[in-house]
């Protein structure tokens, strides 16, 4: 059975229980196992291990160093999924980042996001759920959902401009105007030159 990266880092931390392990060689650890896998490398994995510990899994003993305790969860409101509904969401989404596309096979963990956060009224069903890499969930976290599409298409842009693909730009543009014409994320420019 494949495992995940959060499954290779908690197999690796429970044979170490209650020792302080530096997330050098758990990374490394990780990465051989999950080579062996899919025959690729991951990414992400120290997000990986910030996110266990952000669940309260991990102990974080200083910059760089967790331990896992068995005896002691600390305890964090979280708002998760129940597993049926996380894996309905990731089989809709076929367990690819609705974002940027990225699955487990191009090395990436994916978790299942709340379009709606809790503190929006954001609720635990399917539609109200998407597959988002560990990247993209951070990005949306950081900016909000229509910040972090309006950040996607200007990189969007960028990149049909680079390689001049004027039916992709013309796309974007038209992206853009949305956002204008609805006065949503104003405070984002939109790219260089485009308008």
């Amino acid at each position: 059975m494949s495992k995940s990266i959060s499954d290779l880092i908690m197999e690796y931390f429970k044979k170490h229980s209650n020792q302080d392990l530096e997330h050098g060689p758990v990374v490394d650890w990780v990465e051989k196992q999950y080579l062996g896998q899919y025959n690729k490398k991951p990414r992400d994995t120290w997000r990986g291990i910030r996110k266990l510990h952000q669940e309260g899994i991990l102990i974080k003993v200083k910059k760089g160093i967790y331990r896992y305790d068995p005896k002691y969860i600390k305890k964090v409101e979280l708002f998760e999924f129940p597993p049926d509904i996380k894996e309905a969401i990731f089989k809709r989404d076929n367990y690819k980042c609705v974002a940027c596309g990225r699955s487990r096979e191009d090395g990436v963990e994916i978790c299942a996001d709340h379009r709606i956060p809790k503190d929006c009224g954001g609720i635990n069903t399917i539609n109200n759920g998407q597959t988002l890499c560990m990247r993209c969930n951070l990005l949306k976290k950081n900016y909000g959902q229509t910040e972090m599409g309006k950040r996607l298409f200007i990189k969007i842009y960028e990149d049909s401009v680079k390689k001049n693909e004027e039916k992709m730009i013309n796309f974007c543009k038209d992206v853009f105007d949305v956002y204008d014409k609805h006065q949503i994320n104003g405070h984002i420019s939109r790219p260089n030159g485009q308008k």
